[in-house]
């Protein structure tokens, strides 16, 4: 498989393949014939898919296909406003006689999950402030096992497996470097505020084992990540006899780091290290996304618009290409 084959599918070709099923439901389409409506996945990325006009005979085996199954298609590559997706002649699941590996349909982040956990739980064994290192090392421990796996949104930054674990890894790479810099941050709670501050994507969002997320729970929609995660820490600070003052501290920067009301923070950072949480966290997603929008990019040419980049097209540079 190319390396970024979804990325370079063009409008009119012809294709045979095998996908993964991030998504699939049967509809109806306004002419009140039926469809199957798919979204299909491998690692390089995933693209919609539609089969028209399935009939009633090809209802019960098209019923079969589940989210996660591996299946192959046979199908034209059209445009609908200006996106790609696929129009499916043919469709069948894999069989075992195909000869398929998981691992290599699933979109992972770039490291292993054990050693983003281990590098994760290193920080937080070694803060010299007791209070932020016990609870921590508590949510780390409770959360450990969907964290190998869980990624760090349904859709747009690091909605892959292990993605939530990069991401907090990579802020608190970044995060304790700054601290270097801005004297005035308190360290620790740099630290624990990069743990604490999506550990409830956990139950905002559903996924399977392979890091796929169908959507949203009905809590994650109702409240959020973010009123669930300063519920959470109001419970667990309680258990754990937390001083007041700075588990008050903790929630607000759960609570501020979106920054704006309009993506879900009723509160803006007021204090440095719930400010330097914010453009942590925006900074990694910014960077996630421009690094996608960069696959299959030819040197001195522009990748298509970013939605989540606010529509702008993000170059690669012909010097950096002879470095």
């Amino acid at each position: 498989m190319k390396e970024n084959y979804i990325e370079e599918l063009k409008a009119g070709m012809e294709i045979t393949d095998f996908f993964m099923v991030k998504s699939v439901a049967i509809r109806l389409g306004s002419n009140k014939k039926q469809y199957l409506d798919l979204t299909l996945a491998d690692k390089t990325g995933e693209i919609s898919a539609k089969k028209w006009d399935i009939t009633e005979q090809e209802i019960q085996t098209l019923s079969e296909i589940k989210d996660g199954d591996l299946i192959k298609v046979k199908a034209q590559v059209t445009q609908w406003q200006g996106v790609n997706q696929l129009r499916i002649n043919r469709i069948r699941k894999s069989a075992v006689s195909d000869g398929l590996m998981m691992e290599d349909y699933i979109k992972a982040a770039p490291e292993r999950p054990e050693a983003m956990y281990k590098y994760i739980y290193s920080v937080a064994e070694t803060m010299a402030d007791e209070d932020l290192k016990k609870l921590c090392i508590k949510a780390l421990t409770d959360n450990k096992e969907k964290l190998m796996y869980y990624p760090a949104a349904s859709k747009n930054h690091h909605a892959e497996f292990a993605g939530l674990l990069y991401h907090i890894k990579r802020m608190l790479m970044a995060g304790l470097r700054l601290c270097e810099v801005y004297t005035i941050l308190d360290k620790d709670l740099v630290a624990a505020g990069v743990i604490l501050h999506d550990m409830e994507k956990l139950r905002e969002i559903e996924s399977n084992e392979y890091g796929m997320s169908p959507g949203y729970s009905t809590e994650g929609q109702l409240l959020g990540h973010i009123v669930q995660g300063v519920r959470e820490l109001e419970k667990i600070t309680a258990e754990l006899d937390f001083p007041r003052e700075k588990a008050l501290m903790l929630e607000h920067m759960i609570l501020s780091h979106h920054y704006e009301p309009e993506f879900g923070s009723p509160k803006r950072p007021m204090f440095p290290e719930a400010e330097v949480l914010h453009y942590l966290d925006i900074l990694d997603a910014r960077m996630f996304d421009m690094e996608e929008a960069l696959k299959g990019v030819e040197p001195g040419a522009f990748s298509e618009k970013v939605w989540t980049l606010d529509g702008r097209r993000v170059y690669r540079s012909m010097y950096q290409a002879e470095e």
